[in-house]
């Protein structure tokens, strides 16, 4: 299995993080896969393979850590494609709920 768990939408409650920039101030890390549990059961093939996927976005994913569990909010198709290369990890932006 690639992820911890897959789910669909946010059980922890809301953060006030909407924007790309509100994620800026948390620094990226290295997360594994295996830790990450999914708030979107669907991605679209499109966004998956389009080589200019993040030109818009942040390069890095946003984790929200939420007793214990790390859930994978924004970035399903950047861990993808790291799980299609075979790499474990993930970098992305953890914010603690906790």
């Amino acid at each position: 299995m690639i992820f911890k768990g897959v789910g669909e939408g946010r059980p922890y409650p809301p953060h006030g993080l909407t924007d790309p920039k509100d994620w800026a101030h948390l620094p990226p890390r290295a997360v594994r896969l295996d830790e990450l549990i999914t708030t979107k059961a669907t991605l679209d093939l499109q966004t998956l393979l389009s080589p200019d996927s993040t030109f818009y976005g942040d390069i890095f994913c946003h984790v929200v850590r939420w007793r214990g569990d790390l859930y994978l909010e924004d970035g399903l198709h950047r861990a993808l494609r790291a799980a299609l290369a075979q790499r474990a990890v993930v970098h992305g932006r953890v914010l603690s709920l906790d």
